[in-house]
């Protein structure tokens, strides 16, 4: 293993899945600029997710689409089978 290569900076954060308002507290060297204050009431810096293990389909068990536009009509449109 290279010496040198991994951060060293770790510090604690909080993901907040934006889709269901979950949230979780992990360590990270990812930078962001807001913060949160946290079930404890320390003040910690957050990062907003799209999706995560708590509304991602495969975890949940649930088959969610989201359709922006009709992308999935489009898509099914352009590949299905002529008659």
């Amino acid at each position: 293993m290279k010496q040198g290569i991994h951060p060293q900076n770790y510090r604690l954060v909080v993901f907040k899945d934006m889709s269901n308002g979950d949230s979780f507290l992990s360590k990270s060297t990812a930078n962001t600029k807001e913060t949160i204050v946290w079930e404890d009431g320390k003040e910690y810096p957050v990062i907003k997710l799209e999706i995560s293990n708590t509304s991602h389909p495969f975890y949940t068990g649930k088959n969610m689409l989201v359709d922006t536009a009709g992308r999935i009509d489009k898509f099914k449109k352009r590949y299905e089978k002529k008659k």
